[in-house]
């Protein structure tokens, strides 16, 4: 089988890039291939199964004209700037073109060490790479815009962290991997040498790939910024209907086509609690739960800096510009989220009068009964049927858990729009943390058992109970994620 892969970004962007090469894989073995996505990308798994196909899932064995590269990129990282970043452990193998026409990145984790390595072994573990596979196509069961696992394999090449672990190659498929960081570091090059060029080529490459209404516009590059805020409110509202807590939410890892990248320490919520944090390494809580629409909005404001020469040749006035753009994130953030209530309380054309104190009111209950953010609403789902003891025997407060029941109750809400977008499944912690530590011990039954779970999140299956159900309190309380790097 030929595969083209197109060069477009190192041919476009060569100083954003270093061309590099994969390293070797002693001993590749497929692991988990995503077979629809394959078909997505006009891939015959049979071929992606057989050694050339596992040759390119791994970086070794690239179509004679593909051009692999490390992207460059700077960043905020949790809040500190660092000029130089770039894919220390990843590759861009190409561009290619899917079935429907798109252009997609077709990008490995874990293929070694590149230039941007800074200290690092570039390798990853088999249970991270899992973690990856495995949240984002439950993201994408959830109609989340999300980067997507398309495989991942074995090296036979241990790892060494804590202790030694086995190694692994993730292919990852996205729509690109251009970063709020990308224009970070564009932006900087640009200043020093004096000349505006290279950032404009970046942002002309991610309007054409991106948002290529925004070329229309009077100012294209303002467009640009409202279209990247626009994706990331709607994006980051998602997030906090579904409960996900991204982790390590750095400006290098917010993208330009407002799909969610990165799948290091990242959980989905149990007991509600704006702030929740599962990660490891962040101790005083930045990226908590509740805090995701105002850091977006912060890494926003990053990308808006990046992009000032471009929005005005006077400074004061694109100041005034960006700071105009990013004014409206809030709202439309507010109106993703209000609109994705409404529907996850079956009350999808309730006034704002009626619904929004019942939210207020609601979310207040959940904390205080530290009642589980994703089991509660198919519950309520059952109240809407008649049938209220279910979610009622969650909450401490049962007086004021029954009159707020019977205010919304009283806007009849439709338990059928209730189930389309409340999940019965999804990647509970302890079931993630259960398949991955039978995969790094080389039983893959759990993982496979998980992605049949959550690939129909909405549809209740019989044998499947334990998928839904949270975690023990114990676990939950001192359950933590690391980056795996």
């Amino acid at each position: 089988m030929s595969i083209a892969l197109q060069g477009r970004f190192v041919g476009e962007l060569p100083e954003l890039a270093v061309r590099w090469k994969a390293e070797e894989a002693p001993r590749p073995q497929l692991l988990v291939l995503n077979e629809p996505l394959a078909g997505e990308l006009g891939l015959d798994t049979d071929w992606l199964r057989g050694p050339d196909g596992i040759g390119l899932l791994v970086g070794t064995a690239v179509p004679p004209d593909a051009i692999p590269a490390a992207q460059a990129y700077a960043g905020h990282q949790f809040g500190g700037f660092q000029p130089r970043l770039g894919d220390g452990r990843a590759l861009l193998l190409g561009e290619l073109v899917d079935t429907e026409g798109r252009l997609r990145d077709l990008h490995l984790k874990g293929s070694g060490r590149t230039p941007f390595a800074r200290g690092g072994d570039g390798l990853a573990g088999v249970g991270p790479m899992l973690r990856e596979y495995v949240i984002s196509e439950a993201m994408h069961a959830l109609g989340i815009p999300t980067t997507r696992a398309l495989a991942v394999v074995s090296t036979g090449r241990p790892v060494y962290r804590e202790t030694a672990l086995p190694g692994a190659v993730l292919a990852r498929v996205a729509a690109s991997h251009l970063r709020v960081g990308t224009f970070q570091y564009a932006a900087s090059v640009s200043a020093q040498q004096g000349d505006s060029g290279l950032l404009r080529r970046a942002a002309d490459h991610a309007i054409a790939r991106h948002h290529p209404a925004a070329a229309e516009a009077e100012n294209p590059y303002l467009a640009l910024l409202e279209a990247v805020s626009a994706a990331q409110a709607r994006l980051i509202a998602q997030w906090m209907l579904a409960g996900f807590i991204h982790g390590v939410m750095n400006t290098d890892n917010m993208t330009i086509s407002g799909e969610t990248i990165d799948y290091g320490p990242c959980a989905f919520m149990e007991s509600f609690d704006p702030a929740t944090v599962y990660s490891s390494i962040d101790s005083w809580g930045r990226y908590a739960y509740g805090n995701q629409p105002s850091i977006a909005l912060w890494n926003l404001a990053r990308f808006a800096e990046a992009l000032l020469p471009l929005l005005d040749a006077d400074i004061g006035r694109a100041i005034e510009r960006a700071e105009a753009s990013l004014g409206a994130f809030q709202e439309l953030y507010q109106s993703a989220w209000t609109d994705g209530m409404r529907a996850k309380l079956g009350v999808p054309s309730a006034s704002a009068e009626d619904v929004d104190p019942l939210i207020e009111t609601l979310l207040t209950q959940l904390q205080q009964s530290q009642v589980d953010h994703t089991s509660f609403y198919r519950k309520l789902a059952s109240a809407a049927r008649g049938d209220a003891e279910p979610a009622r025997g969650e909450f401490v407060d049962l007086a004021a858990f029954d009159g707020w029941l019977a205010r919304w109750r009283a806007l009849r809400p439709d338990p059928a729009v209730m189930d389309r977008v409340n999940p019965v499944y999804i990647p509970r912690n302890h079931l993630v943390e259960e398949a991955l530590t039978a995969a790094t011990g080389g039983d893959l039954e759990p993982v496979r058992r998980l992605l049949d779970a959550i690939s129909a999140p909405f549809d209740e299956r019989a044998g499947l109970e334990r998928y839904a159900q949270p975690g023990e309190k114990e676990f939950s309380a001192s359950f933590r994620t690391f980056c795996g790097t």
